[in-house]
């Protein structure tokens, strides 16, 4: 009983834990997170990293009647081209060295045409690329916008996540808002939860889930489903940024309109380093 009351003192004794400190003013923070949104594209720019991808198809229980896993390691892209992926393993086999040869060969080929063309028109390219910068941070303004009309945030505690202390903010999709943008079309569909850096003001998890039937390709590719969920996570790499960790998805769809399936997958993202022109490759195991 002595123990007990002492343990229960010292409890009493110990300083206000975080969820006992008042929340930050809302409107302040939303402005200092909203300075940091960046898509993961342009965290990724700088660094290599190999992902790891699982695609399951799912019973109606949600367990994993077959699992797909590819391994690539990810190289930044050419100026306004989507990252180069060498493909290390297939359904979780390693790629023979014949294999990545001839990969990196067909890699080295499209570097050199995008040199000589460079070399050619150095101003044609220089303005094509400039104008893909814009029109990418248009569309990235465009759609942080829309999400700011579209949602209603709220704040709803704060969760300790790595050892960083989080803002945890609720969002759910305000009623006959319509969207002005083709992400902010699919946004309206989800409601969620996104945790936030207290200090940082850095992205750390978010979660979403249809809220109804999302149609994709005018309806007739396909739809997914009320209750599909994905979730994403990030984590702060050698101290210097928060770059993906994870990204996840469990979803029910029809496909074409006829075979409705229940599917799952995930992404990790593991071994990041800073990119240079002598980064070297490794293979890595698949997990």
């Amino acid at each position: 009983m002595r123990v007990a009351l002492a343990c229960l003192v010292a409890c009493l004794a110990l300083p206000a834990t975080a969820q006992d400190r008042p929340l930050p003013d809302f409107q302040t923070f939303l402005q200092e997170a909203r300075k940091r949104l960046q898509p993961d594209e342009a965290r990724q720019s700088g660094y290599t990293y190999v992902e790891t991808r699982r695609e399951r198809t799912l019973d109606a229980s949600g367990q994993a009647t077959r699992e797909k896993v590819n391994v690539y390691e990810s190289y930044p892209g050419l100026p306004g081209e989507p990252r180069w992926e060498r493909v290390i393993a297939k359904d979780g086999v390693k790629v023979t060295s014949a294999d990545l040869a001839k990969q990196d060969r067909e890699r080295q080929e499209k570097v050199m045409e995008y040199v000589r063309k460079r070399d050619r028109e150095p101003d044609k390219v220089r303005a094509q690329e400039a104008r893909k910068r814009a029109e990418d941070q248009r569309d990235l303004d465009e759609g942080v916008d829309d999400a700011m009309r579209i949602y209603d945030m709220r704040m709803v505690g704060r969760e300790n996540i790595g050892g960083h202390d989080t803002i945890v903010i609720a969002f759910t999709p305000r009623p006959k808002v319509a969207a002005r943008t083709r992400a902010g079309n699919i946004l309206r569909h989800f409601a969620g939860k996104a945790w936030v850096s207290e200090r940082e003001y850095e992205l750390v998890r978010l979660e979403g889930e249809a809220q109804d039937t999302i149609s994709f390709g005018l309806g007739l590719f396909a739809r997914v489903h009320k209750g599909s969920r994905a979730v994403f996570e990030r984590r702060k790499v050698n101290g210097e940024e928060w770059l993906p960790a994870s990204a996840s998805y469990t979803a029910s769809a029809r496909m074409f309109l006829v075979r409705r399936l229940r599917v799952g997958g995930v992404s990790e993202f593991a071994d990041y380093r800073k990119f240079t022109v002598a980064t070297e490759t490794h293979v890595a195991q698949p997990k």
